[in-house]
């Protein structure tokens, strides 16, 4: 457990520890979310991420794409195309 204490202008300093755990550094954006009655803290772009990767679940394998080298010739492939045209 860790302790902040709120600025007269309503800052905190987040503690190390909780800033290294979600990965949270100078200029990053954080999401305040209430769930429960409880607000939970989150690293905005890793939030982005997370929901990027929910988006595309299973894109891949409706594309074909089975391993990271699939993945690397079809860029291949694209940018090829791209660059004749």
């Amino acid at each position: 457990m860790e302790l902040a204490k709120v600025t007269t202008k309503g800052q905190i300093t987040i503690p190390r520890e909780i800033r290294e755990k979600l990965g949270i550094k100078a200029g990053d954006k954080l999401l305040f979310v209430e769930e429960a009655g409880k607000i939970i803290i989150i690293n905005s772009s890793m939030a982005t991420l997370k929901e990027a990767q929910r988006d595309f679940a299973g894109s891949a394998k409706q594309a074909g794409l089975s391993s990271a080298d699939d993945v690397t010739v079809l860029v291949k492939k694209i940018r090829k195309e791209r660059a004749v045209k």
